[in-house]
């Protein structure tokens, strides 16, 4: 719904309302996922290889290496459960992600 109303705010006269849409959900899509990726510390290529699948596969992956994979680098030990607090946060940053852009704009 917020997508929506924020494309219809910025659109004026526009001839083609079809790509103007295209062009708002890829630009947004491209601005929250690097949001996240300088957010989170996420390695960049990784990160945007992971969700690419994502929408070709149709869900987001939450078991296996790949999430693990796409995680800087932090200490397995020391205690602390830091790296499974990074895993989850970041797996349900994707899963919002994901929801609002799965299936629109393609």
């Amino acid at each position: 719904k917020a997508l929506i109303q924020n494309f219809l705010s910025g659109i004026n006269e526009a001839d083609d309302i079809i790509a103007e849409w295209h062009a708002f959900i890829a630009e947004e899509k491209e601005k929250q996922l690097k949001k996240i990726i300088e957010e989170e510390g996420l390695k960049d290529a990784e990160a945007r290889e992971f969700i690419k699948d994502c929408f070709r596969d149709g869900y987001v992956k939450t078991n296996g290496t790949d999430l693990d994979r796409i995680l800087p680098p932090m200490s397995r030990f020391g205690g602390t459960n830091a790296r499974a607090e990074k895993k989850q946060r970041v797996l349900v940053r994707l899963i919002e992600f994901f929801e609002t852009f799965y299936g629109i704009g393609e």
